[in-house]
């Protein structure tokens, strides 16, 4: 994820969020089938499900329905401090349909990006895959093996982000490390990126309440002074009119409080804790416009799978991460990632460490990448152990363009690495998209994971 603002800005309405276990509505995950494959053509079916985040969810006083957090408010009597306020609340179940527009059929989860309800108004959400205990994420570790799912996001507009992503998050949510965290990875606990969200209404265990300040542009969230660091691998990013595949890496291990400068928060956003850029690659952004989108090479207005592959240098589980390699089917045709056609950058299809270097220099990105450890990081992260996350999002920090548009705003679209794709510069604000493009949509189907050259 790369806002260059504060934070990943996901949006909702009149719903609230906790630590402790409500009883008002029953927690129901919906379930999600996956496949682990072992060779070509021997796949097994493994059945499992997915979990909405806990800060959807609403928040209430324990034994009652009063809201501990309302608008973008925390209730002071409930909450006078943090772990007081951790005491008092207790998030509950999810209506993940009729809330918050979340589907499941078979091995298809599909995101809706407005969902509407008699009592209020949803916008956004993410969900986790639970292991097939369904009390805890799955934990994916990809080294020398590849992950591979289907996309549609013939529905997904300017401006929105169909995002396919693995963290660094304790398996059970945090809920172990954490005691004043009851309710755990089966109310969707514990996130952290490397963005090192501010938005996070409970970390650690306990309420982000000190130094909250509501959001100037989204009248339901606000920051507080703690945010939540980790390494992430960004699978996919994407829209109709753009994708990127992103590691990112921090110097910490696992789920990480910070505050401060740690959270590389505005001006420092290159001094905190995490590589909050990351090492991309967007075809559009790397010289080939033509690559994919409506009507292109791969054609975002049908469905293709995506296949990604996590090399090691000895083609070995235990061997350091060395490259990132991307490939697409749709239609019964395998096609080959784009080739880098930049002036000054040699010619990549794949992300190494070499290209991550040499793409920093050519376009003047600073590069924490590397000075956060590069692929060997990633890697290590992989060997603990990373939860798949899917999700659908608008950004308030900076309109998604930085996906889809010329990013950053304030320099020539003509410079190395500015244009990133071919949507308008005004487009993507959160105000308007969520009126205009409210029945916008993203399905993620067909989820594998085995040996390189098993899932496709």
């Amino acid at each position: 994820m790369f806002p260059a603002a504060s934070l990943l800005a996901f949006s909702l309405l009149a719903t609230v969020y906790g630590q402790q276990v409500g009883t008002l509505t029953a927690e129901n995950h919906p379930r999600l089938t996956v496949q682990q494959c072992t060779s070509a053509n021997n796949c097994q079916t493994q059945q499992q499900s997915v979990v909405l985040d806990s800060n959807w969810r609403w928040l209430h006083a324990t034994g009652s329905s009063t809201n501990c957090y309302t608008g973008n408010t925390w209730d002071a009597s409930l909450c006078p401090d943090p772990v007081t306020c951790a005491n008092n609340c207790a998030l509950d179940g999810a209506d993940y349909a009729g809330t918050y527009g979340i589907t499941t059929n078979g091995n298809a989860l599909t995101l809706k990006f407005v969902t509407q309800g008699p009592y209020s108004k949803n916008i956004g959400s993410r969900v986790y895959l639970m292991g097939t205990d369904d009390a805890s994420y799955q934990l994916f570790n990809l080294k020398n093996q590849e992950f591979t799912f289907d996309v549609d996001m013939s529905n997904l507009p300017c401006g929105l982000n169909g995002a396919l992503y693995f963290v660094e998050m304790d398996a059970d949510g945090g809920k172990s490390r954490f005691p004043s965290n009851k309710a755990g990875a089966k109310y969707g606990t514990g996130y952290c990126d490397t963005q090192c969200p501010q938005d996070i209404k409970f970390i650690n265990g306990e309420a982000n309440i000190l130094g909250w300040e509501g959001s100037p542009s989204d009248p339901n969230a606000g920051t507080g002074q703690y945010g939540s660091c980790c390494n992430e691998m960004d699978i996919w990013e994407a829209n109709m009119n753009g994708a990127a595949v992103t590691p990112h890496v921090c110097s910490v291990s696992g789920q990480t409080r910070c505050e401060g400068t740690q959270c590389g928060d505005g001006d420092e956003r290159y001094d905190g804790i995490c590589d909050k850029d990351g090492c991309d690659f967007n075809s559009f952004r790397m010289g080939n416009q033509t690559f994919l989108g409506p009507g292109k090479i791969v054609n975002t207005n049908q469905k293709f799978t995506v296949v990604t592959q996590f090399h090691t240098n000895n083609n070995q589980t235990s061997g350091t991460l060395s490259e990132i390699r991307r490939l697409y089917v749709q239609n019964g045709k395998v096609i080959a990632n784009s080739k880098t056609n930049i002036p000054g950058l040699a010619t990549f299809d794949s992300i190494t460490d070499e290209f991550c270097n040499a793409q920093k220099q050519v376009f003047g990105d600073t590069n924490t990448f590397e000075q956060l450890g590069g692929l060997q990081q990633m890697g290590n992260s992989f060997q603990k152990g990373m939860a798949l996350v899917m999700s659908i999002w608008d950004d308030h920090a900076a309109n998604m363009l930085w996906l889809d548009s010329d990013y950053p705003t304030d320099v020539p679209a003509t410079n190395p690495g500015v244009a990133r794709g071919p949507c308008p510069a005004n487009s993507g604000i959160p105000a308007t998209i969520e009126q205009t493009e409210a029945s916008a949509s993203v399905t993620f189907s067909n989820i594998k994971t085995g040996p390189i050259g098993s899932t496709y």
